[in-house]
């Protein structure tokens, strides 16, 4: 029922109660100065008069609320009482997209993981990594180079040092002499990555052949590898869970469990 048609009946209901007040106020003179039978009569009227009169205005459409109307058919009310399903309970605030999964990832997403949380996640449910030492850990790409120097990359060590808190890690590399042995540890002993916990110098393994490498992963079962040898990836991907390439090529996937990435902390940026 629309507002006009409401102001319309409260304006009946009104003069209806103004002139029922002057009725009952004559009735009750009339029935005072005559005890007759007719006034009895207009007594009972009276009183039907006044129950139609109290039904009807029960059954008006809108109640004054504050001054102004409020509808019984309003959504906030009837909403509310009927427990409608499509509104959330105080003990239920996930709704839509945000259930579940998607509410964890929505998150996530919107802040910002420190790195040891990216590793975690990454290596999630790793338990050894095996890792080359060569252009990954080391500024060198070649073990000719390792006969003169060896020099850690310094971006790297700080991942390391995480991977380290969370997984076993062996580091392994192809050399031509006992020396460049020495040169490798001795690196590795001044950039503090033993003294950081997890990685000691019995997990660093040298070898003469590229085959040597290959032998350490497969007897070490490593659940994730990193290399920078394509060749040494294809032959483990039978036998490694997860493998990484180093390589300048564009990060990727180059099979269902080989992953590309520039550096080792690209992969955790």
């Amino acid at each position: 029922m629309s507002d006009g048609v409401a102001d319309n009946v409260g304006a009946l209901v009104r003069r209806l109660s103004r002139l029922l007040h002057r009725k009952i106020a004559d009735v009750l003179v009339l029935a005072v100065h005559h005890k007759s039978v007719g006034s009895l009569g207009a007594v009972a009227g009276l009183a039907i008069a006044c129950i139609f009169a109290w039904k009807l205005l029960r059954r008006s459409p809108g109640r004054r609320v504050g001054g102004r109307r409020k509808h019984r058919g309003s959504p906030s009310t009837s909403q509310a009482v009927a427990g409608d399903d499509s509104l959330p309970s105080e003990g239920d605030l996930s709704v839509g997209p945000l259930k579940g999964a998607n509410a964890v990832e929505t998150v996530a997403s919107s802040v910002e993981l420190s790195l040891g949380q990216i590793v975690r996640k990454r290596l999630g449910g790793c338990r050894r990594i095996t890792c080359q030492l060569l252009g990954v850990i080391l500024q060198e790409k070649t073990p000719e180079e390792l006969q003169k120097h060896a020099t850690i990359r310094l971006p790297v060590l700080e991942v390391v040092k995480e991977i380290c808190k969370h997984c076993d890690l062996y580091l392994m590399e192809t050399v031509l002499d006992d020396e460049s042995e020495e040169r490798v540890l001795s690196a590795l002993e001044n950039s503090g990555i033993f003294q950081s916990g997890g990685l000691i110098k019995e997990k660093v393994l040298f070898c003469s052949t590229e085959t040597g490498r290959i032998s350490f992963v497969r007897q070490l079962e490593a659940d994730w590898h990193i290399d920078s040898n394509l060749d040494i990836i294809s032959q483990l991907s039978r036998f490694i869970r997860f493998q990484l390439y180093i390589s300048q090529m564009e990060s990727g996937q180059i099979a269902p469990n080989v992953f590309t990435s520039t550096s080792l902390e690209q992969l955790f940026s």
